[in-house]
């Protein structure tokens, strides 16, 4: 039977369940094939459109290998329309590990007994953001497990308590969390703290896939995880960051069930997810899941230039999971944060422990490197290494953000910004070879900017950075 939209939906509605699998999976069966229609789709998006469920499953079902080069190309000279050369840089920070869910996939899971428990107190918090802080470190986000421990009481005093480590020229200016589904209420009490982004993962789109890889706990309800972002917006946060972790389910299913997501907050709220992440299943203790799913590196490659071009104006974060040639070949096409200098052990970053030196990490991270490392090769790369924060701060978020981001001026605001925050760096952290490398690409980039309105008063800016002010950003 040809799928017709009004077959499966009604009109999304808030809190409402809006993924239906037979839906998905039809939209992938029925899409047709053809050169002409995949350079048609290709060009769409090059005029920055959002792409459909069904185009973009038409870019899903492409095999042939001229296409998916093209395919990727396009999603290369797309980044760089919206976004310019500049990558978002942060760290992530394990306030916890407590966990009363059993996932199939992760460390955390409250069956396993070879994990070493631990929650930070006020003091360890404070002394992983000061060596955070040493780094050079602006941006973290900060991550839970899910268990009674940490209520939104606990999570808005562990971000308060972030916000008020300082130092001589350095401070966190914004902290995300990624933590369980709240109730509204909850949702507002971290609001209140001065969060950025609301980050949490589906996991898996598919029912009975996730219904095999979450038995127990309330992770076990899928329904409540995937109304998270409502509750979240009704309580404010318009900032929200949504993720499939692909190896659990069909790969070009959950691309599907990603964008299914996208358009369900567009609907219900006029704005998307500020960010989409797409973890891949990797190691942990206790790990056990289907290896039907299996994503490889060309099929992770691909999948995130697809996603580039479904949705030209949202971030895309690719974390520390990856090693690092995966990590230089999905910069160009679409990824536009990563965290460096990672470290995912429970007050790891104080203790300066090696990664997987210790019982208490959620799964293996393959991209060991220091900051100072992941922005040498950023810079020789040609990239601007951003710890800027000034949407946050300037109000330019959720629809906002949208007003500036969707017409391509987001590029005025975030190549100014990138430079500032990379100066600062160059100043206080940076060893000599780091330094000069970065003046000079900074020199490439003003020579960029000569013909913008704001070349003056970056320039000023720079000074001003040089001269030791700081926090500096349009």
């Amino acid at each position: 039977m040809k799928f017709t939209p009004e077959k499966y939906r009604l009109e999304d509605q808030r809190h409402m369940p809006f993924i239906d699998a037979a839906e998905i999976e039809e939209i992938l069966a029925q899409a047709p094939e053809g050169a002409e229609k995949v350079r048609e789709i290709i060009q769409k998006s090059l005029s920055k459109k959002r792409l459909s469920m069904q185009e973009t499953a038409i870019l899903l079902k492409t095999e042939d290998p001229i296409l998916i080069e093209e395919i990727k190309q396009a999603a290369r000279t797309l980044k760089k329309k919206v976004y310019g050369n500049r990558i978002v840089l942060f760290a992530p920070l394990y306030v916890g590990n407590y966990c009363m869910n059993n996932c199939s996939y992760c460390g955390f899971k409250a069956s396993n007994t070879e994990e070493l428990r631990m929650t930070l107190s006020t003091q360890e918090l404070q002394k992983n953001v000061e060596a955070l802080l040493n780094e050079g470190q602006k941006r973290l986000i900060l991550v839970y497990g899910e268990h009674a421990k940490y209520s939104p009481e606990f999570i808005a005093e562990s971000v308060r308590t972030v916000y008020g480590v300082k130092q001589a020229k350095a401070n966190i200016r914004r902290v995300n969390i990624n933590a369980a589904p709240l109730d509204t209420e909850g949702f507002r009490i971290v609001k209140e703290a001065g969060i950025g982004t609301y980050q949490v993962f589906q996991e898996t789109y598919h029912p009975g896939a996730y219904k095999i890889n979450h038995p127990s706990g309330r992770k076990a309800d899928m329904e409540w995880r995937l109304s998270a972002f409502d509750r979240a917006m009704e309580a404010g946060i318009d900032d929200v960051g949504l993720g499939a972790l692909f190896g659990l389910y069909n790969w070009k299913y959950e691309v599907l069930g990603l964008l299914r997501h996208v358009n369900h907050l567009e609907a219900c709220f006029n704005v998307g997810p500020h960010t989409i992440s797409f973890p891949r299943l990797k190691d942990a203790l206790n790990y056990k899941v289907d290896p039907r799913y299996t994503v490889t590196d060309d099929e992770f490659v691909r999948l995130i230039a697809i996603i580039r071009l479904a949705v030209p104006y949202t971030g895309m974060i690719l974390t520390a999971r990856e090693p690092d040639d995966v990590r230089q070949q999905v910069l160009q096409f679409g990824c536009s944060q990563i965290d460096a200098g990672t470290r995912i052990g429970v007050g790891a970053y104080s203790e300066k422990q090696e990664a997987g030196a210790v019982k208490n990490e959620q799964f293996t991270i393959h991209d060991t490197r220091s900051l100072n490392e992941v922005m040498d090769e950023l810079i020789a790369q040609g990239y601007i290494p951003s710890f800027c924060t000034a949407c946050y701060r300037k109000g330019r978020t959720g629809e906002h953000f949208m007003e500036f981001s969707i017409p391509g001026f987001i590029k005025r605001f975030c190549t100014p910004n990138g430079i500032l925050t990379l100066a600062e760096y160059l100043c206080d952290y940076a060893p000599e070879i780091t330094a000069k490398a970065g003046w000079e690409l900074i020199d490439r980039e003003l020579l960029e900017l000569k013909t913008s309105q704001d070349y003056d008063e970056v320039i000023s800016r720079l000074e001003r950075i040089k001269k030791g002010e700081r926090d500096l950003y349009f």
